[in-house]
């Protein structure tokens, strides 16, 4: 590639001193075509040495950015100081010279799922010996283990490592907007009774599978459209929107039950399990419903476990009220 140019003084050299080994490194003319570049470029699906008609810089990327990465180009010609990186998806097809799509759609073609491969772009100008501007140099960098380290930090802040369930954090937001909606709905707050106590007889290896098991339990019993999470280290929460609290409470009671009769065991080294269960209406403040469920678990609880107990509020019933699972 000719890159017998020199660079416009005052432009961005970061790009071209950072360069890595599978970076690749192209030349454009004024305009914005592809004048050359390493050979590595024909992993983007362009073959410069085949191709009559050289691919324009807004060629490379998915639709919805094009617009902006020529926009980014101009600026760069135009001399602006504050010209960094530019950060884009690639066209998922490269168009060969007849506009159709080359061996890169094969995915699309045999309906495979196809994911974009995101780059990041640094355009520095090129200055000929007239003072002219007859293009750019620049480098192109693959950023998709940067954007996959984004992901899996933004996941772990939201997914609980151990049930792969959203935690409270996620619940607490997913409630938020269950409460600006306006629509009726229950939550129901869950736990395995006793855990502490198996924790202390069993250890913590056995404790965490106690609540990987309730977890994975929880997802097959859920109603669809419901909405799960690990409310902290012991318990669970469901958003159940639509139901009414005869809905709820039935819903409950059978999960308690299903879930006694499927750990139901003979021998006296394993743990016999049950839950209990806590509901509240959602209703007033994200506070104010945890707060109630969360009542109504513990009277469940004081009942001696295996109970569903929803704690109503004083300007509807007085009193608490505890009702078996069956």
């Amino acid at each position: 590639m000719d890159l017998s140019f020199t660079i416009k003084e005052g432009a961005g050299l970061h790009g071209l001193r950072e360069r890595t080994g599978d970076d690749i490194i192209v030349r454009l003319d004024r305009n914005g075509f592809v004048a050359g570049a390493t050979a590595n470029f024909i992993e983007l699906g362009y073959d410069l040495e085949e191709l009559l008609l050289k691919p324009h810089l807004t060629d490379l990327a998915d639709a919805d950015f094009a617009r902006d990465l020529g926009a980014f180009f101009q600026r760069v010609l135009n001399g602006a100081k504050d010209a960094d990186w530019f950060e884009f998806p690639l066209r998922m097809c490269a168009p060969d010279e007849r506009g159709a799509a080359d061996e890169m759609c094969e995915g699309h073609r045999s309906g495979k799922a196809v994911r974009n491969r995101w780059v990041a772009l640094s355009l520095t100008a090129l200055e000929s010996e007239t003072g002219e501007t007859p293009g750019a140099v620049g480098i192109l960098r693959s950023v998709d283990r940067l954007r996959a380290l984004e992901g899996e930090i933004y996941s772990r802040a939201l997914i609980d490592p151990l049930t792969g369930l959203a935690n409270r954090h996620a619940f607490c937001a997913s409630l938020r907007r269950e409460l600006a909606s306006g629509n009726p709905g229950m939550m129901a707050l869950l736990e395995v009774d006793r855990l502490r106590a198996l924790f202390m007889q069993y250890g913590q290896r056995t404790a965490d599978e106690i609540i990987w098991g309730f977890a994975k339990f929880l997802e097959a019993m859920a109603l669809p459209g419901c909405e799960l999470a690990q409310f902290d280290a012991e318990r669970f929460c469901v958003i159940l929107p639509g139901a009414s609290p005869q809905e709820a409470r039935s819903w409950a009671a059978d999960l308690l039950e299903t879930f006694e009769t499927l750990t139901l065991t003979t021998s006296p080294r394993v743990p016999k399990l049950r839950a209990s269960a806590g509901l509240a209406m959602i209703e007033d403040t994200v506070d104010a419903t945890l707060r109630q469920a969360e009542l109504g678990l513990v009277m469940a609880r004081a009942s001696g476990g295996m109970r569903v107990a929803e704690a109503m509020r004083p300007s509807i019933e007085p009193g608490p009220v505890a009702r078996p699972a069956r």
